[in-house]
Order: structure tokens, then sequence, then C-alpha cells
């Protein structure tokens, strides 16, 4: 081939080579422009105060909805879902300080009683919980969850006043059981003996119980007034001496404590739960508006006496059984605004409930019953009437109960939560542990407080009472 054939085929190859290199320095400046000129059109415009101000209220909204970290953290669920290929299956966890949330917990491992609760996702812990085994002697036991919501008054509030009134009541009525039974013997030996063969303690003590006047027995009530009294340089009506105060319990009616007693020689726990959580909400209420606090707390309490266990339930902390099967056996139901029965009463006293991330009443509660929340009692949309269901132990020879928040119940179904704990249920308090942090890794947004009770012999000789008033945070 000719020399200058070859330059010229050569010089149009390097031609051809440059008009490809420049058209394609041309489309990537275009793209450069592209993302160049959007840039100055989010700054044109995000830059207005319109703008700003329509996503500052936005956000406003967002968190005193309290849906801002939620929205946040459904998220970082979907990011997680989608790196977790990549082994970023704790993405979500790097968004929250886990060692602070962990680190501040409650412990308890007892005689077949085991808790532990963290703190978690939340600035600050507001569940609250008491154990009280084998209450002076009685044979009886007393177990309470609270968790509390809008701060930590209402739940404070319940286990130094609610559980002590409950308590009192308790111990009071089974001394007038006691005496009630031993007066019956001594009728009947009274009966089958004369005057003459009884001995000068035997004289004694029927001639006070016949100048005894049952129609003049003082009516009493454990409801505590001392959150109240706590303002006594206030000229407040509210302020009565406590032996008025005391005769008030539910709608402002005069209790007599032999009315617990039952004609079959029972005490009605039933009743004496659902009064003393009425009367503690009422003066729980009257306290609170007296420093405008709006906190509000669920309460799930269950009392154990001899075979026979009660539980009282307000709100949506929840209880589950695990029979002699291995069945999880639900020991209370959740108060939700959606159910239909909440629903409607909440209709008929003229409010409303909504959906905001989960449903709420008037668009701010997301339980139905609770103590406290005093705004939304006025007329009735929330109350603290609670449900008492009662369980035959023999009939269903439990292995164990849970009782936990719905910081446990957001994450864990009633089966898994049983399953979990049978693994487990040589040691009952690792058990606890465990599922706390499952919870919690599982995503729970709440304060997490887990209660472990294995039977059957919690009501044991041995007495254990803990009430944790929150003094570690």
């Amino acid at each position: 081939m000719d020399d200058s054939v070859e330059d010229k085929i050569i010089y149009q190859v390097y031609l051809t080579h440059m008009k490809l290199l420049s058209s394609k320095l041309t489309s990537a400046k275009n793209k450069v422009n592209s993302f160049y000129n959007m840039w100055k059109y989010m700054q044109f415009y995000f830059t207005k105060p319109e703008v700003i101000f329509f996503l500052a209220l936005i956000l406003c909204l967002l968190f005193f909805s309290g849906n801002l970290f939620q929205s946040t953290n459904g998220f970082l669920k979907k990011i997680n879902r989608s790196l977790s290929f990549i082994g970023f299956n704790d993405f979500q966890q790097l968004m929250v300080d886990e060692k602070d949330a962990l680190s501040k917990n409650w412990k308890f491992d007892g005689k077949n009683v085991a808790l532990y609760a963290i703190k978690g996702r939340r600035s600050q812990m507001e569940d609250r919980y008491v154990i009280k085994t084998n209450i002076m002697n009685t044979g009886i036991s007393l177990f309470a969850i609270f968790d509390g919501h809008g701060g930590e008054f209402a739940a404070e509030y319940a286990t130094t006043h609610l559980m002590k009134n409950l308590t009192n009541k308790i111990i009071e009525v089974k001394k007038l059981l006691d005496e009630k039974t031993d007066t019956t013997k001594e009728m009947k030996i009274f009966n089958s003996n004369t005057p003459d063969n009884l001995t000068p303690k035997m004289k004694t003590k029927i001639t006070k119980i016949e100048e005894q006047t049952p129609t003049k027995m003082k009516p009493t009530s454990s409801a505590d007034d001392s959150v109240i009294s706590l303002n006594k340089h206030r000229q407040d009506p509210l302020n009565l001496k406590k032996d008025t105060t005391i005769l008030k319990n539910v709608g402002d009616e005069m209790i007599n404590p032999s009315s617990y007693l039952q004609k079959d020689g029972n005490i009605n726990f039933s009743k004496i739960l659902i009064d003393e959580v009425l009367a503690a909400d009422k003066l729980l209420i009257e306290a609170a508006k007296l420093t405008y606090d709006i906190a509000g707390s669920t309460a799930l309490i269950v009392l154990v006496e001899g075979s026979t266990l009660f539980v009282a339930n307000v709100g949506d902390s929840r209880g589950v059984m695990c029979d002699k099967k291995g069945n999880a056996i639900p020991l209370s139901f959740d108060h939700k605004p959606q159910q239909m029965r909440e629903k409607k009463r909440i209709a008929e006293a003229g409010g409303f409930i909504s959906f905001n991330g989960v449903w709420r009443v008037a668009g701010v509660l997301a339980t139905s019953r609770a103590l406290g929340d005093y705004p939304l009692k006025e007329k009735q949309f929330v109350i603290a009437n609670p449900d008492v269901l009662t369980f035959d132990l023999s009939h269903h020879d439990p292995q164990f109960i849970i009782l936990a928040s719905d910081g446990l119940w957001d994450t864990f179904t009633n089966e898994e939560a049983i399953e979990c704990i049978k693994k487990h249920i040589d040691d009952s308090y690792h058990g606890a542990q465990y599922l706390t942090i499952q919870s919690f890794n599982r995503g729970s947004l709440d304060n997490i407080t887990v209660l472990v009770i294995k039977f059957p012999s919690i009501w044991s000789k041995e007495s254990q009472v803990v009430d944790h008033g929150g003094s570690k945070y």
C-alpha cells in the first residue's frame, strides 16, 4: 500500500476517535449541568420562607402526634431489609444508643419470680412493677405491671398508692374474715355449753360480741389522699381530713369492709380489685389536676389466693398463662379503641377514634382504658373500669405466667413468648432477660418489662416484697 494512502486512513481513524471522545465529554458535561440545574432549582424553592414554614409545620404535627420516631423507624426498617444482603442486619440499631438502652434496666431474681425491664428506645422509663408474695402471712400474693404514658406520675402513683391501699384492704378484710370465723366457732361452743362451763376468757369474748352493734360499724376505705395533702397551702376544698376522705370511694359511696365477705365464707376479691382501682383513679385525677399533669398508666394486677387466680386489667399490658399442656392461655384482653365494644362506648360518650399510626382515642391515646389521663376522663372518652377474670389453678395446673407491658407484645405474640420462656424454664430470670432483649432487637419502640411467675409455690411461707418506683432513672 502506498504510504500516502496509509497516512490518509490513519488520519481518518484518528478523526473518528476524536469525534467519539468529544461526544462523550459533551454528554458528561450535560449530565453535570442537569444535576447543577436541579440543585439550583432546589435551592431556589426550599429557601423560600413559605416552604420552610410549611415543612416546619409538618414536622411539628408529626412530633406532637407521637409519630415522628415511628415514621423514622419504619423508614429505617425498609433500609434495614434492603441492606440485609450485604450484612447490615443491625442498621436500625445503629441509629439508637444500644448501650444506653440496655444498660438502664431493672432486675429481680427471686424464688419462682423473675423480672427484667429496660428503658429501650424511650427517653425515660415509665414502666413500674410490684411483687408481693405471701402478704403478712395471709397466703395471698400480689403482682402488678404499670405502663405509664405522658410521664411517670400516673404509674408512680399507682405503684405507691394503689398497691399500698389494695394491700391494706386485703389485710383488713382477711382479718375481718378470720374474726368472723373465730366468732362463729365460739358461738357454736357457747350454744353447746352452759354459762357455768365457760372459761373466763370465753365469757369476756362473748360479752364483747354481744355489745357490738353491726349497724353502727364505721365504713372505711383505703383510698389515699396523701398526694392531695401536699397542697395544704392552697385553699382547696379537696384538702379534707383523712378520716372523712376515706369514707368516699367509688361513686362517693360508703363501702363497708364486711360487704366483701360472701355468704360461702370467701372474700370477693374481684370486687376489692375493682373498687380499689376506681378509688385510686379518682384520687389520681384530683391530684393530677392540681399540677396539670396529664400522664396516664395501664394497670395489670394479679392476685393469687389458694388455687384461685384473679386478674384485673386496665389498658394494653397483658398477661399470658402456660398451662400443663404448654398452651398459651390469655389472662387479659387489651383495651383498644378499635374494638367494637370500646368504639361504641366512646361514640356514645360523644368521642371519636382516628388512625394515627395506630387507632387512638380522640387521635391521642392508643388505649381506651387507663388510670389518669384526666383531660379524656371528663367526658368518659377514656375510663379506668377494670376487667377482672378468675382462673381455677387446679384446673389449668399452670407451669408459669408472663405479665408484660405492651413493649413486649408489640413484637411478640402470646405463643412466641410462651415458647421462649419454656426453653428457659429452669432459669426464669434468664428467660425474662432473653425475652426482653429479643423484643428490643425486633424493633420495639417502648419501655419493655417482663415478669415471669413460676407455679405452684409462689405463695410459700417466704415473703418477697418489691415495689419499684424508678429510683434508678
